[in-house]
């Protein structure tokens, strides 16, 4: 599938979620809220038959913590490599059954972007050694940008209020499930040869250096020429600016600010007190928690 015809697809997806009632966007299975739209139960049976390879190019992120960013950064290491995109431009959540039979006879290397807990991800990806681009974001940005995405998303139901939706978010009653649950389990893998965690804001920091340490994972050789020409392709700006093409009329949707401190426009004292207590009670002294530079970020 063409890019314009995968803004097409996600297009169809949204007009959608434009003809549902909020109620039926999302359900739950086994405690987990998923959209009905993107991940409906008969993709996640499915995901048992998916099987992985060792060369696949598989990125997993949070909702919210620089996914659809990394992706544009991805396609543009591929293609800088040689690899073209005949069929889709990446594999989002595995999609439907169809989509996974698809996926099975696609020429390597295959590229896969998920917001699934690792625990939900397909047990192929583990036995066959598949390398995990691990993508995260202080919660404080993240959870203001889900708030938005939510009612600018209609995939997606809107969000009742600020409010409410930090409540639901510090629960874990939100898509994809509980932040902290994401992270806890990640940090297991910190030492995994296999995992690469980035976040957020070492890439706002220094994208350049961002862009070859995933090329240098992943065994994508790229001249420093390439990696500063991502790079300049790749900030926030630009990327949004041609979201356009890659994510039709809804572009804006996926590329809001992209800003490190937007938090500080919508906690209040109580809720940032709220989640420091829970980021110390989950991830003070893990090395996630230390690379995430909290206390610079969020305090």
């Amino acid at each position: 599938m063409s890019a314009p015809n995968f803004a097409a697809k996600r297009m169809t997806n949204m007009e959608r979620g434009m003809n549902m009632k909020d109620e039926g966007k999302l359900f739950k299975r086994d405690g987990i809220l998923y959209p009905t739209i993107i991940s409906p139960p008969e993709n996640l049976d499915a995901l048992k038959d998916l099987q992985a390879r060792e060369d696949d190019v598989m990125l997993v992120a949070y909702p919210k913590c620089g996914c659809n960013w990394m992706v544009g950064v991805m396609r543009k290491i591929l293609t800088a490599c040689g690899y073209t995109f005949p069929d889709r431009p990446h594999i989002f959540e595995f999609h439907s059954p169809d989509i996974q039979k698809l996926a099975a006879r696609m020429p390597p290397r295959r590229f896969f972007a998920t917001h699934l807990h690792p625990d939900i991800i397909p047990v192929s990806f583990k036995t066959n050694k598949t390398k995990m681009l691990v993508m995260f974001r202080n919660p404080k940005d993240t959870v203001v940008s889900y708030f938005h995405f939510m009612n600018n998303n209609p995939v997606l139901p809107k969000a009742e209020s600020w409010d409410k939706f930090f409540s639901d978010f510090m629960s874990g009653e939100v898509a994809w499930g509980s932040y902290f649950d994401h992270a806890l389990a990640w940090e297991k893998h910190m030492d995994d040869p296999n995992v690469l965690v980035v976040t957020y804001e070492e890439l706002k920091e220094n994208l350049p250096e961002g862009v070859k340490k995933v090329a240098d994972f992943f065994s994508f050789p790229l001249t420093n020429e390439q990696v500063e020409a991502i790079a300049g392709e790749s900030t926030f700006s630009a990327m949004r600016t041609s979201s356009e093409n890659s994510h039709g009329k809804f572009g804006k949707v996926f590329f809001r600010k992209g800003e490190v401190g937007d938090w500080k426009k919508h906690f209040s004292e109580a809720q940032s007190k709220q989640m420091d207590e829970e980021f110390k009670k989950k991830l003070s002294g893990t090395r996630l928690g230390a690379k995430l530079k909290y206390e610079q970020y969020c305090q």
